[in-house]
């Protein structure tokens, strides 16, 4: 075999991959995490066995699929991000990058709120999901260590900021013409939900 039939072969190996990956989060958008992998092989155009061999299991499957949509968002919070900036405004740049992948990707956005509370995520998967959000975390702490922010566990402020971005992606949503309003509005309404009195941004 020459070195571009190999090259080909696995270009269309990674094709079928991503198509299977693509498939699965569609599936599990609409019926759930519980959905059959023959529906998704269907939906991904190929045989339930070509599933099997790029994942071993569904479970295989589900924890890799968490794992890419975790790195596609990180990607999008973390293009840009200004390093050089105040807490406030690298942590409203997270803010905005992150409502923004939400309401432009609808299905992901469903999908991954139904893996962070699934079961079966490995501790590698675990690892590999939040490893691209470190800077994140490491701002938050030095924030803290500022006193720039409230001393509050980083579990707490992650799912205060979570359950807040929920509701103002659901707003955007359902009133696309104040989308701009409540992106801004659900940021302040974090930023005076955390901050120290008095502290400057």
């Amino acid at each position: 075999m020459s070195v571009y039939s190999v090259i080909v072969a696995r270009t269309k190996s990674e094709d079928k991959r991503n198509a299977i990956l693509s498939a699965a989060a569609q599936v599990f958008a609409e019926r759930g995490l519980g959905a059959a992998t023959s529906a998704i092989s269907n939906a991904a155009g190929v045989a339930e066995g070509t599933l099997f061999t790029y994942f071993k299991t569904k479970d295989d499957l589900v924890n890799a699929l968490y794992r890419d949509i975790k790195i596609e968002l990180a990607d999008a919070m973390m293009s840009g991000f200004p390093r050089k900036k105040s807490v406030r405004q690298r942590l409203e740049h997270v803010w905005n990058h992150y409502v923004a992948w939400g309401i432009a990707n609808p299905t992901h956005h469903l999908v991954l709120k139904q893996l962070e509370v699934w079961g079966g995520l490995t501790s590698e998967s675990k690892s590999a999901g939040s490893a691209p959000f470190a800077e994140i975390q490491s701002m938050a702490e030095d924030a803290v260590e500022q006193r720039i922010i409230q001393d509050l566990p980083q579990q707490f402020i992650t799912a205060a900021m979570r359950a807040l971005a929920e509701t103002t992606i659901e707003f955007m949503r359902q009133d696309a013409g104040k989308d701009e309003a409540y992106r801004a509005a659900g940021f302040e309404m974090l930023w005076a939900g955390i901050v120290r009195k008095k502290a400057g941004h």
